[in-house]
């Protein structure tokens, strides 16, 4: 049969780019004011912006976040291009899912990027809802292996699966099957969001489960509830999908909620970034890494160069955020509140 996932990647990234209100892009961060230093004393170009996670070194703590994947030739050619990206410049990569691995194996050559990154960061990724459809270890430790990946997300989406017509909505006991597939894999496991955020039940789910490391991915970004509404019948009469398009809890508002579990939890920002500086804000407000997609969809489609310029001119912002801070080094913004104005 017609693989329906391979498809469903596909179409999505026809919509996001035809309709530009795929991107909430409601400025959450905005609100977050930080203080000025007319006398930074500091030289520009000595400004430290490395970051150290996972066992990698990053040129900055920046994630490109998980966008696609599949039996392709254009979801092949974006893949390759963000992994050269992600290698020369030294960035993070996050997968979209692989659960297409499993109906189309051919889908493998847009996973397999270790050979073109032999250095990177790069996170696998599957749904964790496909564990209550069949999915376990043997699956998690494939979608590693094809990748050679350094740890593995699970995402979490219970809005995009009520929206999509074929959607799985069987979100029940997920926490304890995530928590036994993390116990057997030698890998880090990640739990992702993708655009609602996280709040403290999750963050204690998460704990229970052994989980240490969460995407908070809040609102104010890609609104998958809106992209799967675009995805619909033209004959269906349900909006659903726009009624739900700016559900979920802002990045910002999410980093706050979860700072009292940052003694147990490692939190990765993403929703809603668009600027060095809204990186520069996540980090005080708690996150050790930041993630991006919507910035380099289009770049990527160009080729590598496209996005590692698109990522050079993030670096350069976060850069500059931090000279007009006064801060030396990226690792100094962490939860540093005397940077807020408020």
């Amino acid at each position: 049969m017609t693989d329906q996932t391979n498809e469903r990647k596909r179409q999505h990234i026809d919509i996001i780019l035809a309709d530009d209100q795929s991107d909430r892009d409601k400025h959450y961060f905005d609100a977050i004011r930080l203080k000025h230093r007319a006398l930074p004393e500091l030289d520009l170009a000595r400004i430290d912006t490395q970051t150290h996670i996972l066992g990698k070194t990053l040129s900055f703590p920046l994630l490109i976040s998980a966008m696609t994947g599949g039996d392709h030739q254009l979801l092949q050619r974006i893949n390759r291009n963000l992994a050269l990206a992600a290698e020369k410049a030294g960035v993070g990569l996050a997968v979209g899912s692989q659960r297409v691995l499993f109906t189309q194996p051919a889908a493998a050559k847009s996973f397999a990027l270790r050979q073109i990154a032999p250095t990177a960061l790069l996170f696998a990724n599957l749904g964790a809802v496909q564990l209550n459809n069949g999915f376990g270890i043997n699956e998690a430790r494939q979608v590693i292996k094809v990748l050679d990946a350094d740890a593995l997300c699970f995402h979490l989406n219970p809005l995009q699966e009520a929206i999509q017509p074929e959607g799985n909505t069987d979100f029940s006991q997920l926490a304890e099957k995530i928590g036994r597939v993390a116990q057997k894999l030698d890998r880090p496991v990640v739990l992702k969001e993708v655009g609602c955020g996280f709040s403290e039940p999750d963050a204690e789910l998460a704990l229970q489960a052994g989980i240490r490391f969460i995407d908070i991915a809040g609102a104010g970004g890609l609104s998958w509830s809106r992209i799967e509404y675009q995805r619909r019948s033209p004959n269906a009469d349900c909006d659903l999908g726009l009624t739900f398009q700016d559900w979920g809890i802002p990045t910002p508002t999410c980093l706050k909620l979860l700072r009292p579990y940052l003694d147990r939890l490692t939190l990765f920002a993403s929703g809603g970034i668009r600027t060095g500086i809204d990186m520069a804000r996540a980090l005080i407000l708690g996150a050790s890494l930041c993630g991006m997609a919507s910035p380099f969809l289009r770049p990527a489609m160009e080729s590598a160069d496209a996005v590692l310029a698109a990522i050079e001119k993030i670096k350069l912002e976060f850069r500059t955020a931090l000279f007009l801070l006064g801060i030396g080094k990226a690792a100094d913004l962490h939860l540093n509140d005397a940077l807020l104005l408020d």
